[in-house]
């Protein structure tokens, strides 16, 4: 054995044989699974780093489509919504102030020429669901994350439509049977207050069946919208949720052995080894 053929059972002289050609009818040589496989190679059975990475990564990202369960997070999502616009309801009530009137013998009239409650009202209740509507977008981003793109979007443009009319009627029913009562039964003359009421938005009814709101009561679900598309715009996963690094995952499988270090070279002063 010399240092340029640590093989024992060859001969030095021996030449290298090349590689006997290949026919069809050949079978590939069986490979040991216990004998590992060679740095950069793969086993029998076991799939390249690419696809092991990406298969890693349909399994815990991708979800398979279920339609019932996407139409139960839209549903359940517009429900808690809509209930979250009876305390904004009575926020916007607490803000915005009420409108000084008279009684007359034909009904109320404005206490002022030109009173500017009313655009104040409008105002609060824009300012109030244009922030409702951001931070719909902002939450639900977060909460739903494995629903993240349509389903998200919608779930926050449904719930917003239907939290801004729960928010009208919660706000201005406060204080309005006070206001009916004073109306029915004080003397000509009498001044009082109007609860806040909406002037820039209302409700349609389509056909007698569907509500269809306007005005000032789209603000909400726009703020939604335009968050949560501003979000799915720079999100830096192409899926619009977390994928994991890839650091995260060993492209090497269990039972393959790890390659062993390349050793060491010899101290200068080492003794030189026996040749062969």
């Amino acid at each position: 054995m010399s240092p340029d053929n640590p093989d024992r059972e060859r001969p030095v002289d021996e030449p290298d044989q090349p590689a006997p050609p290949r026919t069809p009818d050949a079978k590939p040589a069986e490979v040991d699974p216990s004998a590992g496989t060679a740095p950069g190679e793969f086993g029998p059975g076991q799939p390249p780093a690419s696809a092991a990475y990406q298969s890693s990564l349909e399994l815990r990202f991708d979800e398979p489509r279920r339609p019932l369960r996407a139409l139960a997070t839209v549903l359940g999502a517009v429900l808690a919504l809509a209930a979250l616009g009876v305390p904004l309801g009575l926020l916007w009530a607490a803000l915005a102030p009420d409108t000084p009137v008279l009684k007359t013998a034909e009904g109320a009239i404005y206490a002022e020429p030109q009173p500017e409650q009313p655009i104040a009202a409008d105002g609060w209740f824009s300012l109030l669901g244009l922030a409702f509507g951001l931070l719909v977008a902002l939450t639900l981003w977060f909460v739903l994350r494995r629903r993240r793109g349509p389903v998200g979007l919608l779930a926050a443009v449904l719930g917003t439509l239907a939290a801004a009319p729960v928010a009208w009627q919660v706000g201005r029913r406060i204080g309005l049977g006070t206001f009916d009562r004073l109306l029915a039964t004080a003397p000509a003359g009498q001044a009082f207050s109007k609860p806040a009421d909406l002037r820039a938005g209302g409700v349609d009814w389509l056909l007698g069946v569907l509500p269809v709101p306007h005005g000032n009561l789209l603000l909400p679900a726009f703020g939604a919208a335009v968050m949560y598309t501003l979000l799915a715009g720079w999100s830096r996963w192409p899926g619009l949720r977390p994928e994991p690094e890839p650091g995260d995952f060993s492209w090497v499988s269990a039972g393959t052995p790890a390659p062993t270090a390349a050793p060491e070279p010899p101290a200068p002063d080492a003794a030189e080894p026996p040749r062969g």
